[in-house]
């Protein structure tokens, strides 16, 4: 296929996990590369998609690495698109993301992203991190809001990256989720992997099928009726988790196009009914405490207010 590379191993030596394998025989590619690739569903073993980076591969084993052709940063077009900083300084900038916008390029959506705004902000920033994401730390799905940091350096990125692997950056949200859970809090523990049928969607596989250990602490911050304000504090960072948890235990996030009803709530959302309240993390350079907190957007704001009205009518 146009675009694309593939590479055709068979495993020598002794037993070691899929990533670090790859990672030692493919030197070209960075392990977190490698580890997207793996996520993504691009490597296979022994003729089958493998979405594990823990699985165990021995001699003989027969690995299929599809490399899609990167974007490369000499055509990602700074775009002066406005940003609402929540915190800048020469080593970290964290911003508050609207619904609607892209974090980073990708095929077929080369422009208009946060990492295209960034690169206007920052011209310096080309370069850190790797070839699409320059400086991105964490991600947000599109339609979610809310607070992302982007390091200046890479530096910066490494040590942010670390806090996040290490889960001592603390990323609290809030959300508005069906139905009224009968607990004031709990937590969500069901591994994560792509859907077996629907490859653009995530949802709950079993890690001996290809899921990564998925955690989410939740609790009722205001019942709603039918309907209740949630905050969340993630204690991994799989792609969709709180959404996909929240539908597991369904509960599904208001608004979600992929994975509630689509229930009409009477408020126009732009997506999902979720938000990246706070984010604390520990400055990469200083090591004090660096907390920032994001509005929450008028869509949301608007949402409770109607649920709230509609409580008070029906009492």
């Amino acid at each position: 296929m146009d675009g694309e590379d593939r590479e055709v191993i068979e495993v020598e030596g002794q037993s070691q996990r899929l990533d670090r394998y790859l990672a030692e025989t493919l030197p070209d590619l960075s392990r977190s590369r490698i580890q997207k690739l793996i996520e993504d569903g691009q490597v296979e073993v022994n003729g089958q998609v493998c979405t594990s980076k823990k699985l165990l591969v021995s001699q003989g084993d027969r690995l299929q690495v599809t490399i899609p052709e990167v974007q490369i940063l000499d055509r990602l077009i700074p775009e002066d698109i406005p940003l609402d900083i929540l915190y800048e300084d020469s080593d970290l900038l964290i911003v508050n993301k609207p619904a609607g916008l892209v974090v980073h390029p990708a095929p077929g959506h080369e422009r208009g992203t946060l990492v295209n705004a960034i690169l206007a902000h920052c011209p310096d920033l080309a370069g850190i991190g790797g070839e699409k994401r320059p400086g991105i730390v964490h991600r947000l799905d599109k339609d979610t809001t809310g607070a992302i940091a982007i390091a200046k350096n890479d530096f910066s990125l490494n040590h942010l990256q670390g806090q996040i692997q290490a889960k001592t950056a603390r990323r609290e949200y809030l959300g508005v989720v069906y139905g009224a859970p009968t607990a004031a809090s709990g937590t969500i523990d069901r591994p994560i992997g792509r859907h077996p049928v629907d490859r653009k969607k995530m949802a709950v596989v079993p890690i001996e099928r290809g899921g990564r250990s998925a955690v989410t602490h939740w609790q009722v911050r205001e019942r709603l009726g039918n309907y209740t304000l949630m905050h969340f504090q993630l204690e991994t960072g799989r792609t969709h988790q709180i959404r996909v948890h929240c539908a597991a235990i369904k509960h599904p996030i208001v608004g979600d196009p992929e994975y509630s009803s689509g229930r009409s709530v009477g408020v126009n959302l732009p997506g999902q009914a979720l938000h990246a309240w706070r984010l604390q993390l520990q400055h990469p350079i200083s090591g004090e405490t660096v907390e920032a907190i994001a509005p929450l957007p008028a869509s949301f704001t608007t949402l409770l207010q109607v649920l709230r009205r509609r409580l008070t009518t029906l009492g």
